[in-house]
């Protein structure tokens, strides 16, 4: 399953950074990376995704992202990096997490694949700074 997550992220390269969307090609965001992938391997989404600003849950504290993956996915906890873990980030002390990639390679120079701002869906290096910003490990398939 995680090497198929992986292939499927690796698909979505390329795609154009484009705020609440989710089509492979056209443009999406980080949420809608994980949405789209999600599609390719399950099917239909398991929730209807609300309107949300780029500030979202923000301004309230609220963990939607986490709360949301929390229902969906499976946490690894502690568990060795495994290519096609779904990474959840906070992007500044103290902030909610609000930023999600999915984890291409776990080896010496690990790499994870997101949609960032002004990029698109890149390979990015799993970086020590990036490394640190990661607040949550989940299992994309639940189970």
């Amino acid at each position: 399953m995680s090497a198929d997550v992986v292939a499927l992220a690796r698909g979505w390269i390329g795609t154009p950074y484009l705020h609440q969307a989710s089509v492979k090609g056209v443009g999406c965001d980080c949420l809608g990376l994980l949405r789209g992938v999600w599609r390719e391997v399950h099917g239909a989404e398991p929730e209807q995704i609300p309107a949300y600003t780029a500030d979202w849950s923000e301004p309230q504290g609220q963990e939607l992202l986490m709360d949301a993956a929390l229902r969906h996915l499976h946490p690894v906890g502690d568990a060795p990096l495994v290519a096609g873990q779904v990474l959840l980030f906070r992007m500044r002390k103290g902030a909610v997490a609000k930023h999600v990639g999915i984890l291409a390679s776990a080896d010496a120079t690990p790499s994870f694949i997101h949609a960032y701002s002004g990029h698109g869906v890149v390979q990015s290096p799993l970086s020590a700074p990036w490394r640190r910003r990661i607040t949550a490990r989940f299992a994309f398939q639940k189970g």
